[in-house]
């Protein structure tokens, strides 16, 4: 582990468009619907109408909060299944892989160098469990859905989106004993500010304009991963 005494240090990361090329969210809910022998117009409709509630305003963590609700009633035995079936598809239709290669390159080496690897998204075990594991990642911190005998009720208990990301990370911070001013956190938007604000060393993936600006005001390390938004 790298230490100050017997404190350790670690780096966070966001996962969609961050970590990894795609939204896996909506990457999932495509797959998982059409393995299920739902037609594309499913799809269309469901992603549809959460895009329609973004373009009203309606907050992130609604959205988040309106995404699980299509699971209601789901084995969750069978969506962490139908999570490993899509990362394999996506690795296998991807060329380029799934990986953002510059970020995964400083996950690697960060980690390699005995820092603690963790996640952090508003995305959900059937998508996250195979990115921790091909990663290597130590902890996931993400939206939890709520489980009642194995069935997914279609609530969660905190959407993983904004300020919640944040507080997420200090508790994390404390609970493992990790010096977070000496610490590192990546990410792409700008809801992931309060988790890189809970850091000493953050990092802005990408080009996004208002996160962007937010860098240089407070002089963040930047990430140009030239990949399109």
């Amino acid at each position: 582990m790298t230490t100050t005494g017997t404190t350790r240090t670690a780096v966070f990361s966001d996962v969609d468009e961050t970590l990894i090329r795609v939204k896996s969210m909506f990457r999932f809910l495509r797959f998982h619907l059409r393995s299920r022998g739902e037609p594309e117009d499913t799809y269309q409709r469901l992603a549809g109408e959460l895009q329609a509630a973004a373009l009203r305003g309606a907050p992130r963590s609604e959205i988040n909060r309106r995404y699980y609700g299509l699971y209601r009633g789901e084995s969750a035995r069978r969506l962490a299944e139908s999570g490993r079936r899509w990362y394999l598809a996506e690795w296998r239709d991807d060329p380029d892989g799934l990986f953002v290669p510059q970020v995964e390159d400083e996950l690697r080496r960060l980690r390699k160098e005995g820092r603690l690897l963790v996640l952090v998204s508003g995305s959900f075990f059937a998508c996250l469990d195979p990115v921790a594991e091909d990663i290597g990642a130590d902890h996931v911190l993400a939206t939890r859905p709520v489980i009642r005998r194995g069935e997914l009720t279609g609530e969660v208990l905190v959407p993983m989106i904004g300020a919640a990301k944040g507080r997420a990370v200090r508790a994390a911070g404390v609970v493992a004993g990790v010096d977070l001013t000496r610490s590192s956190a990546y990410g792409d938007h700008i809801s992931d500010v309060p988790m890189l604000e809970a850091v000493g060393c953050p990092v802005v993936v990408g080009d996004d304009g208002e996160l962007a600006a937010h860098a240089r005001r407070n002089g963040w390390a930047r990430l140009l991963t030239g990949r399109p938004r």
